[in-house]
C-alpha cells in the first residue's frame, strides 16, 4: 500500500469517530450542503452520495515535501478546502484537519 493509499484509508477509518469529527465528516457534510445536486449526480450518480461514495472521489492536491502531510479534495477545483492528514517520522497518523 502506498503512502496515498494510507492516507485514504486513515480518512474512511476517521469517519463517524471523534478524530473525523471535525475533518473528514464536516468537510464531507460541509460540501454535501454546499456543492449543487448536479455535481454529486454527475461524480457519482446519486444527487446526495453516501460518505463512502464522496470520499471515493477523492484526489491529491498536494503532498508536502518537506512532511509526511497529504491533502486531499474533490475533483474539479469545485471547493479551495482540503482534508489534510499528517504523519510523525515513523509514518504514524498524527492527525487529520479540514483547512481551506
Amino acid at each position: 500500500m502506498s503512502n496515498e493509499q494510507k492516507a485514504l484509508q486513515d480518512i474512511r477509518n476517521a469517519v463517524g469517530t471523534e478524530v473525523g469529527e471535525y475533518s473528514v465528516d464536516e468537510f464531507i457534510s460541509h460540501h454535501l450542503e454546499e456543492l449543487p445536486s448536479s455535481y454529486w449526480k454527475a461524480k457519482t450518480g446519486f444527487e446526495v452520495p453516501e460518505t463512502h461514495q464522496v470520499i471515493g472521489l477523492l484526489i491529491l492536491r498536494s503532498k508536502w515535501d518537506d512532511e509526511e502531510v497529504y491533502d486531499f479534495t474533490l475533483p474539479d477545483e469545485v471547493t479551495d478546502y482540503v482534508i489534510s492528514v499528517k504523519y510523525d517520522d515513523s509514518g504514524v497518523l498524527e492527525d487529520i484537519d479540514m483547512e481551506s
